[in-house]
């Protein structure tokens, strides 16, 4: 079945995903992983920071197809760097009087790049329904994962304080956080089996 994956698109996998089926979802995160780390981690320099915001890109990847919210516009790729893009930008704000983020010092014009602009006041409007519907589904969680979660998107903790804070390896904090993004998933197709009813 994996073997066969591997050989749809981008669009395939995410309606077989959308659709219940989580090993297309782990065929586009195999896929795409490396390049939208590598864009995060060039982006921030800090490979803390890059960690977090990788899991965070793919937790609103998760809820965003899993809610039927995301458009193909033929570019999967490019959907993810946006989503990152725009996850740094709020890190940096969040952040400012401590990083800034300078146009001059990157590779490509991250200011003029149409690809990473921020979208309209419907953009806005589903990036809040997104954030209230995560909200809801870190709180179905058991409570290890809800902290690991909480830890990191309400407070903005790095794994590496996670593990401090909660007396655990980072390994331990990264595998919570992985099984908290499987129980997500779990609880987002439950969801959407109620709603169809």
């Amino acid at each position: 079945m994996q073997q066969n994956l591997t050989k749809l698109t981008d669009q395939e996998l995410v309606t077989a995903y959308a659709n219940g089926d989580n090993a297309a979802f782990d065929a586009l995160l195999n896929r795409h992983q490396k390049s939208v780390f590598d864009y995060i981690r060039h982006t921030v320099k800090d490979i803390d920071l890059a960690n977090d915001l990788f899991q965070e890109t793919f937790v609103k990847a998760i809820t965003t197809i899993r809610q039927g919210r995301y458009e193909d516009s033929g570019k999967f790729g490019a959907w993810l760097n946006r989503v990152a893009h725009n996850l740094i930008i709020d890190h940096y704000r969040r952040n400012k009087s401590e990083n800034t983020v300078s146009n001059d010092s990157a590779e490509q014009d991250l200011l003029n790049n149409k690809d990473l602009c921020e979208g309209s006041i419907e953009d806005e409007m589903m990036e809040l329904q997104l954030t209230q519907d995560l909200r809801k589904l870190i709180h179905s969680l058991p409570e290890e994962q809800r902290r690991v979660l909480m830890m990191r998107i309400y407070r903005d903790m790095s794994f590496k304080e996670i593990a401090a804070e909660t007396g655990v390896s980072i390994n331990t904090a990264l595998g919570r956080m992985r099984y908290a993004l499987r129980n997500m998933r779990r609880l987002v197709d439950e969801t959407r089996l109620l709603e169809a009813v």
